[in-house]
């Protein structure tokens, strides 16, 4: 039996087509072959079309079809990852009535700041865990406040991943660990916050049914079954959002293991086995994929919004023309530290590390007589390293021990300077795998719809393809870099 998995981010949709028997992936790809495009009508801003979600997700079910040349039949589950914190709003018809708000967009930061203070942080952190932030909820109560018209007509605020569900199902759902990212979820009472609904003004009914994060969550519809060229009947059996899925796909189940990603955004995800929160709110503990009230798994999410978009940029718009291996063989002829330029990669809108700020992304130290290409290459990758090291202290003071960081060899864990610099930074090993969220989605429908009877049956296949571990020649070198960004952006925040 085969198991399709789909992972809904904001670059790109992913899949992976399962053979649950073997634990090989059978085909995989991506859709669209550039990036999705994300508008901005104003700063700060950042919508997607929910629609073309959709339509790629149709072409690579297809697509993997047809590559590993299988019957729709034989495909026995589907799993949904998806880009976290979005905002996708629809009538009772399942319209979607305005562009989604996605995750980088920073326009209720200020909401969340106000409730943050109103309802007050001594309840936020020892029941959400978080500040209301920017997250979902926020962003919905600004909807209601700037767009009423809009408000009026939801039937349903969804998650990137409930609307993919709804699309496929025909069923409203989502999850606890869904809840828990929107910042609905009161932990000490393992239900939905009366005190932010009431807060906010928003109505309940407008959040979808809870499900379980591994069990058969609905069923294909025959519409849905026609467009993606599957069986009608198929269940959805597994949906989380992108950070806890990779960390899924990772094996990152238990207290003390980590997982990283660094894409777009860059993030590092831990497993603790208590309730718990940043007095700040830098870094933000969500329910795993595995917690339950009694035996709680909280994932401990640092994110930093400027990371392989910020690599990105530089390929436009001061590398035009090269590869990123390219990139990577300028970037290394120049020595670690980039002769004291550093780069704060903090361009993509509010940093939730930096308290909301929005520094946007600096360059500091250039010298126009000693500083190349190279060197803003390098050190462009040296602070996408050292914002997550940064971050990884903050996790480290709420009891997280980081000793392995595991990954998936892909985006900016494809670059040695990157990953050395992280772990000389760090002091972590970093294991690299063959994996990525669309694979975690499929694992985990094949959990849920009981075509694996557990977790270490699901993983049983999966192996380390590379170990870097700190390099004592050149740490010293690598801290001293990072002590000197650190006190540059110290003096800017």
């Amino acid at each position: 039996m085969l198991s399709l998995g789909f992972d809904i981010g904001s670059s790109s949709v992913k899949a992976s087509l399962l053979d649950c028997a073997t634990g090989q992936v059978l085909a995989q790809g991506f859709s669209p072959s550039t990036e999705l495009p994300i508008s901005s009508p104003q700063p700060g801003w950042a919508e997607q079309d929910p629609a073309t979600w959709w339509s790629h997700s149709v072409i690579l079910s297809h697509r993997l079809l047809k590559e590993a040349g299988v019957d729709a039949a034989s495909v026995g589950a589907i799993g949904i990852s998806y880009q976290m914190h979005g905002l996708v709003l629809v009538d009772e018809q399942h319209e979607v009535l305005r562009p989604a708000i996605i995750w980088c967009d920073s326009r209720a930061v200020e909401t969340g700041r106000k409730a943050f203070e109103s309802i007050g942080s001594e309840f936020c952190l020892s029941h959400l865990l978080n500040s209301p932030g920017n997250f979902t909820a926020s962003k919905l109560a600004w909807v209601r406040e700037n767009e009423p018209e809009v408000y009026s007509r939801a039937w349903k605020a969804l998650l990137p991943g409930d609307y993919l569900a709804l699309r496929m199902t025909g069923e409203a759902s989502t999850t606890v660990s869904g809840l828990s990212e929107g910042i609905w979820w009161d932990f000490n009472r393992s239900a939905v916050s009366k005190e932010l609904l009431e807060y906010y003004r928003l109505d309940e009914t407008l959040l979808p049914e809870i499900r379980p994060t591994f069990a058969v969550q609905g069923q294909l519809t025959a519409a849905a079954a026609q467009e993606l060229g599957l069986k009608a009947g198929t269940p959805v059996s597994y949906r989380a959002g992108d950070q806890p899925n990779n960390a899924f796909s990772l094996n990152v189940l238990n207290p003390g293991e980590v997982a990283a990603t660094a894409g777009t955004s860059g993030v590092v995800y831990g497993v603790i086995g208590r309730v718990g929160s940043d007095q700040k709110s830098r870094v933000n503990p969500f329910a795993h994929v595995n917690h339950t009230a009694t035996d709680p798994r909280l994932g401990v999410l640092l994110c930093i919004n400027g990371t392989g978009i910020l690599n990105s940029w530089l390929r436009r718009n001061i590398a035009a023309g090269l590869s990123y291996d390219e990139m990577n063989a300028e970037a290394s002829s120049v020595a670690v530290g980039s002769d004291s330029l550093s780069v704060m990669p903090f361009g993509n809108g509010a940093e939730r590390i930096l308290e909301n700020r929005n520094l946007g992304a600096q360059f500091m130290g250039l010298d126009f007589n000693r500083h190349g290409r190279g060197h803003i290459l390098r050190a462009s990758q040296e602070g996408i390293a050292f914002s997550l090291a940064y971050g990884i202290d903050l996790m480290k003071a709420m009891g997280l021990d980081i000793q392995v960081i595991r990954a998936g060899r892909g985006n900016m864990f494809l670059s040695p300077i990157f990953r050395e610099t992280l772990a000389n930074t760090t002091g972590a090993t970093i294991e690299l795998f063959d994996t990525d969220g669309a694979q975690g989605a499929a694992r985990g429908a094949a959990v849920g719809a009981g075509l694996y009877p557990s977790f270490e049956t699901a993983f049983a296949s999966l192996r380390s393809l590379e170990t870097i571990s700190p390099n004592p020649t050149i740490q010293a070198q690598t801290n001293e870099a990072y002590r000197l960004w650190l006190s540059r952006l110290e003096s800017l925040i």
